[in-house]
């Protein structure tokens, strides 16, 4: 199946760039879990009252409760998460993890670390090795530098600081989230606060994403 290309669109370029180094046979299921990421993330920081994105974000959590029969024809993402092969249900922390970011700020870091591991979940879910370990990692350095409060980016990059951050050992199948976690891991000791793309970037995404070290 060709991975829609207004899903990919929506991705964060970092995100695109990873993408691009699937495998055949989990680019999909790739594609659907990082755009639903985005797509609950965006939810969260849209709405100005908590109460709205909670409504919203029930939905997905009704929709990914069901077995997709009863899915609306027309939605991208819903067709894209059933590459997930009726799995899909596994991405229900995920709705949990962000609702989390609707309290009032500053969170605790406790939010944080559940919706870090309900983030990297979703990659496990696709994959053996240190997925879970690597999904965290990357989950939390990509947290602190999207984080617009000062006091809360202070907390999750203790919490990123903390991690394990040897590289991590990853099917073929999971190479995007090898090159997220080096990503992550560069911009982590860089201090780096933004999406941009230096040239250093990308030859570590091209050295990563070819051989997956």
């Amino acid at each position: 199946m060709t991975a829609p290309a207004s899903l990919t669109e929506e991705l964060p370029i970092r995100q695109r760039l990873a993408l691009s180094y699937a495998p055949a046979a989990t680019r999909q299921p790739l594609l659907a879990l990082l755009a639903l990421d985005q797509r609950l993330a965006r939810i969260v920081r849209a709405s100005h009252e908590p109460m709205l994105a909670q409504l919203r974000l029930a939905w997905w959590r009704e929709q990914l409760g069901s077995d997709g029969a009863g899915w609306p024809e027309g939605e991208l993402l819903l067709a894209a998460l059933r590459s997930w092969g009726g799995g899909h249900g596994a991405l229900l922390p995920l709705v949990d993890g962000w609702e989390g970011m609707t309290g009032a700020a500053p969170l605790p870091a406790e939010a944080f670390d559940r919706l870090a591991q309900a983030r990297a979940a979703g990659f496990a879910a696709l994959g053996e090795g240190d997925a879970l370990r690597a999904g965290r990692n990357w989950a939390l350095a990509d947290l602190a530098a999207h984080l617009g409060n000062a006091e809360e980016r202070a907390t999750v990059l203790v919490l990123a600081e903390a991690q394990d951050w040897r590289r991590p050992r990853l099917p073929r199948s999971l190479r995007p989230l090898a090159v997220l976690h080096a990503l992550a891991a560069r911009g982590l000791r860089r201090g780096r606060e933004d999406d941009r793309m230096p040239p250093g970037d990308l030859a570590v995404a091209m050295r990563v994403g070819l051989l997956g070290a």
